[in-house]
This record gives C-alpha cells, sequence and structure tokens, in this order.
C-alpha cells in the first residue's frame, strides 16, 4: 500500500518511513506545496501530514484537498496539542490527530485503524471481490478455489483496481500508483496489463468486470457489463 509523509523535518519523515517500512510504500514530501501537488495525484492509501510547515501549511493543504475533491485519508501528526487545534484539524477533514512526541506502535495502530475503515481487510491482509481474494502478504491471487498465477505488476494493478472498486481510476492515476512517476516507460503499458488481466480471469468469467471506460480510464465494476 501506499503512504504520503509530508513533513519538512527529513530526519523525523524519514523515522516515519523506517517504521512503516513492512506495511507501506512511502513517499515523501518536505513542503506543503510539494505534498499538495503529490497528494493530488491521488494515488496513494493514506497521507501523514504535519501542520507547521513554512509556506503552505498543514492545514491549507488538508483544506485544498478536501476543496479538490481527494478523500485519501489523512493522519495529522504534529506538535499542536491544543483541543482547538484538534478540532481545526478534524473540521478541515482529517481522519485521525496524533502528537509529537508519539510511540511507533501507537502510529501503525493508527494508520491501520484509518486504512481498515477505509478500504477493509486491512488486518487480514486481505482484499476481496465477489469470489475474487487478494493476500497483500503472500501476494497470491485466487477466485473460488483457482490459484490465479500473476507476475508483480500485475498484482499491482489489480490491487489499486479492488481498492478503487466501482471508481473509474484513469491511466495517469494507475500509472503514477504502479509504475511511478519517475518510470522511464509510458502509460501505453496499461493496456497491455489491462488486458492480460482480463486473459487470466476469463476462465473464470471475471473478465467482464473489467471495464474500461472510453475517454476516461478503467473500473473494475460490480455489475459485470460489457466494458466499452
Amino acid at each position: 500500500m501506499r503512504l504520503l509523509v509530508i513533513e519538512d523535518d527529513k530526519h523525523l519523515s524519514d523515522t516515519v518511513c523506517e517504521t512503516t517500512r513492512d506495511l507501506f510504500e512511502a513517499d515523501q514530501a518536505f513542503d506543503g506545496e510539494e505534498g499538495l501537488y503529490l497528494a493530488q495525484q491521488n494515488i496513494y492509501d493514506v497521507i501523514i501530514l504535519d501542520i507547521m510547515m513554512p509556506g503552505m501549511n498543514g492545514y491549507e493543504v488538508l483544506t485544498h484537498l478536501r476543496e479538490y475533491g481527494i478523500s485519501t485519508p489523512v493522519l495529522i501528526l504534529t506538535a499542536k496539542d491544543s483541543i482547538d487545534d484538534k478540532i481545526q484539524g478534524f473540521k478541515k477533514g482529517a481522519d485521525d490527530y496524533l502528537v509529537k512526541p508519539f510511540h511507533r506502535e501507537e502510529l501503525l495502530l493508527r494508520l491501520e485503524a484509518i486504512v481498515r475503515r477505509s478500504v477493509g481487510g486491512f488486518r487480514e491482509h486481505t482484499l476481496s471481490f465477489k469470489e475474487l481474494k487478494l493476500n497483500l502478504k503472500s501476494r497470491m491471487v485466487s477466485i473460488g478455489e483457482e490459484a490465479i498465477l500473476l507476475n508483480g505488476k500485475q498484482i499491482d494493478l489489480l490491487e489499486y483496481l479492488m481498492n478503487n472498486k466501482n471508481i473509474i481510476v484513469t491511466k495517469e492515476q494507475i500509472f503514477d500508483r504502479v509504475w511511478g512517476m519517475d518510470s522511464n516507460t509510458t502509460n501505453t503499458v496499461i493496456e497491455v496489463y489491462i488486458s492480460n488481466l482480463r486473459k487470466k480471469f476469463k476462465a473464470a468469467g471475471y473478465d467482464k468486470y473489467i471495464k474500461t471506460i472510453r475517454g476516461m480510464g478503467y473500473m473494475l465494476s460490480e455489475n459485470g457489463e460489457d466494458h466499452e
């Protein structure tokens, strides 16, 4: 799963990334403007956000995110510990609020709780869609009792679609999430991987659930209508 850490203290940001590395692949932003830009890509499962940063502060970042319709869960991590600060954070759209200094175990538990509420299945390390199962820990995929053999990027693509089931995701979002914004390839590779996923799922009749929304992107849809 993907985590964005928006924190101007590089040492603390590195500590957070190290603490969460068994659960998340983390990206770092060291100021509000960079953090807002990365968060707008809408490819993260959760964001850790500091408040006191030079330039654009955390409250402003959070306000812009919610105004732009970005619903990614946000955990505010800050030294500001007054009840007024906490109220302001929640009113602006934060999902949780943790005061520095913090215990690493508490940070992990709070992140688990946030992700479990937003996508479900986190503690069991399993994503589900009808009879399709993806174990995030073993990276094994199955439909009913039948194992489906997928490679690394195919699994990453499937995970992203399952985390956003019934939601259209654009090629740009998929590319940034699965291949990374700094990848040397192009987003035309997505069509190849979508096609391969459909071929893998066809025997079980699950290829029909991967829909192409012309001019917009792709969606894992529960209605199973033919893709356009």
